[in-house]
This record gives C-alpha cells, sequence and structure tokens, in this order.
C-alpha cells in the first residue's frame, strides 16, 4: 500500500487547498445562488469536503502507522464515508450534466429540474437514500480481530455485515448505472443537437461551447467512476468466499485500490468545474485573487490579438 499512501496524501494537499478555496468563493457568493445548477455545484463540494476529511484516516490505516482503535474507527466509520461522498458525487455530477442540457438544449421541456426549491429537494432525498443504504454497515455487528499492524476491513464483518454490505455494492452499482444513463444520454443528445446547427453560425458558437463543456464533464466522469466499478463488482465477492484463490483475491484488491484511487482523484478538479460553470463562483474568485487573474486574462487578450493581428498580416501577404 506504500505507492497508494503517497499518491492519497498528495491527493489530499492538492484538494485540500482547491476546496477551501471553493468553500471561501461559495460563501462570497451565497447571496447569487439562486440557480439549480449552482445548487448541485453546492452539494458536489459537499461531498467533496466529507471525502476530504475521511482520507487521512485510510491514509494512516493503509499506511499500518494508526493505532488499532483508529484502524477499526475507519472500517466501520470513515471508509463507509467514503462511499457515501462517492456516489453522492456521481449523482450530482450526472444532475449537472443533465441540467446542463435541460437548461441550453431543451428549453420546453425541463420541468422542476431546474427549480431552485425542486433542486433543494431532490439533493436532500439523495443524501437521505445514501445514508439509508449505507449506515447500517456501521451499525451491523462486527467480530472480535487479535491486533497486528495490517487490518482488513472485511475481516471485522459477521455473515450478516457481509451480504448487508454486497447488497450496498449492489444497490449502489444501480444508482451509478443510472447516473451514467443520464449522463450518456445528455450528452450524446448535446452533441446531436451540436450536429444539427452547423448551419447557423451563431447558434454553433454557443452550441460549440455547451457541448465542449458538457463532454468534459462526461469524460472526467467515465474515467473517475466507470473503471472503479467494473473492478468493485467481482471484488465484492472476495469476502464472502464466492472466490477462493488467493491470487485473484491479490488482483482484484489491487484494481479495486487502483480504481479507487482514481475516483478519488476527481475532487483536486472538482475546483475547476465550479469555476467553469458558476459565474457567481468565477465572480467570488476573482474577488479573492483580483491581480493575477487580471494579469492573466490580460496576457490572454494580448495573445489573442496579436494572434489576430498576424492573421490580418498573412491575409495581406496572400
Amino acid at each position: 500500500m506504500g505507492p497508494f499512501t503517497v499518491l492519497y496524501t498528495l491527493i489530499f494537499i492538492i484538494s485540500l487547498i482547491g476546496n477551501l478555496l471553493s468553500v471561501w468563493a461559495f460563501i462570497l457568493s451565497s447571496r447569487a445562488l439562486k440557480q439549480s445548477t449552482t445548487i448541485y455545484l453546492v452539494n458536489l463540494l459537499l461531498a467533496d469536503i466529507l471525502l476530504l476529511l475521511s482520507l487521512p484516516f485510510k491514509i494512516l490505516k493503509d499506511l499500518g502507522a494508526a493505532p488499532w482503535s483508529l484502524m477499526v474507527f475507519h472500517c466501520q466509520a470513515t471508509s463507509i464515508t467514503i462511499y457515501i461522498s462517492l456516489y453522492a458525487s456521481i449523482a450530482f455530477f450526472a444532475l449537472i450534466i443533465t441540467n446542463c442540457y435541460l437548461q441550453h438544449f431543451n428549453r420546453t421541456s425541463s420541468l422542476r429540474l431546474q427549480d431552485v426549491g425542486f433542486a433543494r429537494l431532490l439533493s436532500l432525498v439523495i443524501w437521505l437514500l445514501l445514508l439509508l443504504i449505507m449506515v447500517p454497515n456501521m451499525l451491523l455487528p462486527t467480530q472480535q480481530v487479535p491486533v497486528q499492524q495490517y487490518l482488513s476491513c472485511s475481516s471485522l464483518k459477521k455473515d450478516i455485515s457481509l451480504h448487508w454490505h454486497a447488497l450496498t455494492v449492489f444497490l449502489c452499482t444501480a444508482l451509478f448505472l443510472n447516473a451514467s444513463a443520464a449522463v450518456f444520454l445528455s450528452s450524446g443528445l448535446a452533441l446531436k443537437r451540436l450536429l444539427s446547427r452547423h448551419s447557423n453560425a451563431e447558434l454553433l458558437v454557443e452550441t460549440r461551447r455547451v457541448a465542449g463543456s458538457m463532454t468534459a464533464v462526461a469524460l472526467a466522469y467515465m474515467l473517475s467512476f466507470v473503471p472503479y466499478h467494473v473492478v468493485r463488482t467481482p471484488y465484492t465477492v472476495t469476502p464472502t468466499k464466492v472466490i477462493t484463490n488467493c491470487q485473484m483475491k491479490r488482483q482484484l484488491f489491487l484494481g479495486k485500490e487502483s480504481t479507487l484511487l482514481l475516483s478519488v482523484l476527481h475532487i483536486c478538479f472538482d475546483p475547476l468545474l465550479f469555476f467553469y460553470l458558476c459565474s457567481p463562483f468565477r465572480q467570488a474568485v476573482r474577488m479573492i485573487f483580483p491581480y493575477s487573474i487580471k494579469q492573466k486574462t490580460n496576457h490572454v487578450e494580448l495573445m489573442v490579438q496579436n494572434t489576430t493581428s498576424l492573421q490580418q498580416d498573412v491575409a495581406v501577404a496572400v
């Protein structure tokens, strides 16, 4: 687990900076949070913070440097918190992408998904649903295990706990499949709309911008969460004695940890998503770093002017 702990530590440090900045920016822009997309972004930030607070426990446990009581606490509490935040992120990613499609491409049939009150209610339902699925893993009885340097969380579980854990994984996988269907359908329809507007130059620019941002978010979603779920389902049955081969268990464990690391990595890049999709957030960030952002903006504008001038010179020369 050595390489994993190093990477998790780097992720923790980088994401801590970005998420603290995001929290401060959303606090500054709280009066302007009147859009459903912003509600989903704030809930995504909440899921990121929950995951961020759980990472130090996982790092210490994987290093074997934590006290025995702390390792048991991680298995019973913070490891489950990681999965709560992970699936909350999946749900809110799907809502953000779907809402963007409805807002820009299907305004007549957007219904209540863009209503702020409905967005808050839907966010609350998602959190309650995840807690209902996950919290029993914290409360079901465990068994005594001899004190050792490293601890496998599955060794603490009794048979009923193992079966509920397996059920939890399959329920969360169903949530992931539904969220993925919404993500891919919205992105596909956005690309289709982009191709249908190629003859209208004014609509094409706006459509290309929105479709490009939706496609980028969908690709990030796919790279972060699809590999994990490909490995997670077969790994889930290893503690239930369906898979008994030790080498196969080891490969599935390493695959699960590698893809989980890939899933956790999204908390480093979510602040960029907040900046790109939320205009009040951008304004707040510009208030926090007015000089540096203005300097970079001027630099970009100068580059654009130079490029335009060069194109005009080439056109004249031709």
